[in-house]
Formats: C-alpha cells, structure tokens, sequence
C-alpha cells in the first residue's frame, strides 16, 4: 500500500473518531497522544495528520477521492466503521458518516452493511443485557468507590481459575493483533469488556456495559484511542489488509512479528483483568488514584510477560477464525 493511501486512510479514521463532537476530553487527549507517540512512521506523519482533521485542513471528499486503489477504499471504511462502534454503538451522526463514507467510496450498499453488521454485532455482544435492578451502579464521575453491595455475594471465588482466564484472555487478544483483517482488532476490546464483566459476575456484581466502560475509562483505557492505536500500528507496519478465504488467521509473517512486539493488547488486557480482580474482590472500594496507579503497575508486567507468551500468541493466531471469535465474544466459549 503507497503512503498516500496510509495517510488517507488514517485522516479518514481520525474523521470517524471525531465525527459525533461527543468524545471526552481525556479520549481526545489520548488520540492525540497516540498520535505522538507513533510519530513519523514509513513516512506517514500522524501529529500532522492529526492536526489537519482537527483544524479542518481536510475533508472526507479529498479523502476518499485520492485513495488508489479497492483494497484501499474498502480498508478505509472498515476501519472507519471500527472506530465509530468502538465504545460499543454508532451515534445518529456517525452511522451517517458511515453512509457518506460509503458513497464518497462508490462502495455497494449491501457489502457496506454487511461489514457494519458485523462489526456492531461484536461491540454489542461484549456484555448481555443485564436488568436495571441487578445491575451494579455505574462509577460516578469516574470516581471508583461505590457503597453498593452485591447482587449475588459470593461465599467463595476460584482466584487461581480467575487469573488463567485472564491469562487465556490476553494471549488470544494477543494473538488477535497479530492478524491481517479489521474485525480482528474491533474483537479485542470486545472481548476485554467481557472479561471484566466476568470477574465482575464471579464477585457477584451484575456489571452492565455503562458500568465497563466507566470503569476503563477511570483507569484510562479509552475505547475509540485503543482501537486507533491497535490498528494504527499494523497499517504503519503494513500488516493490516485482506486477505481470501474469508479467515481471520493463517498469515504469519516477520511483520505480525513485529507487530506483537510493539502491540500493547496482551499487556492491557493483563492488567484490565487483573486490576478488575483486585477491585471486585475488595468490594470496589479502590479510590480511583489507586485504581490508575495498580494499572501503570500492573501493565508493565504485562509489557514484561508478553516475550514470553508469544509462542502461545503465534499458536493461537495460526487457528483462530472469525466464528470463534464471535463466539468468544458472546462468551459462548472460553478464551
């Protein structure tokens, strides 16, 4: 893919990611720390590009007309569609962005459809329905401590099982981002939502998306900057693309090498799972200071383990398909 196409594609998912005027302060913040931190990259400079779609130096019509070639065009609105549903639903503004972007790039409206389909059925099923009156009250003001008590208290909960699972969960994220296709990034954070709504239910809580969210974003994980960052590096490192036969894995290449070793998502979802234990089990009562200052800790064991797990990561990649994704998702099988 050329460096025009790169630059393109990455002012279109900056549009999408501001498309609605509705991201928090600190969600900005994070983008455009990201786009620091990932600095000049095969040429494409993404502090400029940033700045261009923030004082409007760029329009979705220059965009999407100067994009080369089909693969190309139909990346650009599969990432777009991954940005916009990353925090779990597309706004009325964004869904006619999404609209635009498609004719903009003369994509079919069936194919366009199918591809948003999928992607808002993954962000949708990363926690079930839960009932208003089960539900664990929402973290106020990103402040963590909570007087609530559990719906369901639990007499007794299998840590040791807890922590494989969070182990089983980062390495399939892991593996996740060593995959070419745009729904296998959309999948991680999915399936870090439904790891925490896990540990949440096995102390007892009934953990509804708002609560998840809430609880991400108090340890500073946003949701649409995560998903930028994720594939951001694999199109900078040329590992995002299609590829046939309608499977997530079997390309295992030096750049997926790559990837993973700079990649950040068997790290976060380590220490998301493992902070989400250690406020669960002590009865949420971890100020939200505590809480950020356990996840710095905590990520950098993860950054530390992920050199070790990488065979079980490039294991998992070679096998993992989109059905079992979906699945894992739903939390119709474990991780």
């Amino acid at each position: 893919m050329s460096t025009s196409d790169t630059q393109n594609i990455l002012r279109i998912a900056l549009l999408a990611a501001f498309v609605d005027g509705d991201k928090h302060a600190r969600e900005r913040d994070a983008i455009r720390d990201i786009a620091q931190g990932l600095g000049a990259s095969t040429g494409v400079n993404l502090p400029l590009l940033y700045q261009d779609v923030m004082l409007g130096r760029v329009d979705l019509a220059q965009a999407s007309r100067e994009l080369s070639s089909a693969e190309a065009r139909q990346l650009a609105y599969e990432m777009a569609v991954c940005v916009c549903d990353a925090d779990g639903s597309s706004s009325a503004a964004e869904h006619a962005f999404l609209q635009q972007l498609a004719q903009q790039l003369g994509l079919g409206s069936a194919a366009a459809q199918a591809f948003e389909d999928q992607a808002t059925g993954l962000s949708a099923a990363a926690t079930p329905a839960v009932p208003a009156a089960t539900a664990a009250v929402p973290l106020v003001a990103a402040a963590a401590a909570s007087t609530a008590a559990p719906a369901t208290p639990q007499a007794s909960v299998d840590r040791a099982a807890l922590e494989r699972q969070i182990r089983n969960a980062a390495i399939t994220n892991g593996a996740l981002e060593l995959l070419p296709e745009t729904l296998s990034t959309m999948a991680i954070i999915p399936l870090q939502m439904r790891l925490v709504y896990a540990i949440g239910k096995a102390h007892g809580y009934e953990l509804d998306s708002s609560h998840i969210k809430d609880f991400l974003a108090t340890l500073g994980v946003g949701l649409t900057s995560q998903y930028l960052e994720q594939a951001g590096r694999k199109l900078l490192g040329g590992l995002l693309r299609k590829v046939g036969g309608g499977a997530i894995g079997g390309v295992l290449g030096g750049v997926g090498k790559q990837a993973i070793s700079s990649g950040m998502s068997f790290a976060t979802t380590y220490a998301l799972g493992h902070v989400a234990l250690q406020y669960y089990a002590g009865g949420r009562q971890l100020s939200t200071q505590m809480l950020k200052d356990a996840y710095q800790n905590v990520l950098g064991q993860g950054q530390q383990l992920q050199t070790q797990y990488l065979p079980d990561m490039r294991e998992k990649a070679k096998t993992i398909n989109l059905n079992e994704v979906m699945a894992l998702v739903r939390g119709q099988k474990a991780a």
